[in-house]
């Protein structure tokens, strides 16, 4: 496609709604994802260290 102006870019013949849309939502998806994998690696991490908080406690505290 080939655009004379801006305006005519950012209207993207007539489609403007379904491609900024679609932009939209898979930046939005994108931004979600990081988000999840921020915090199931925060997760991860804090039951890794409770299993090591648990590890070193002397046998007869478990018991």
């Amino acid at each position: 496609m080939r655009w004379e102006s801006w305006s005519q870019f950012w209207a993207m013949g007539g489609y403007a709604v379904y491609v900024w849309g679609s932009v939209g939502v898979t930046a939005l998806l994108l931004a979600l994802e990081v988000l999840q994998a921020r915090w199931a690696h925060r997760v991860v991490l804090n039951q890794l260290k409770a299993e090591q908080a648990v590890a070193q406690l002397p046998v007869e505290e478990l018991m």
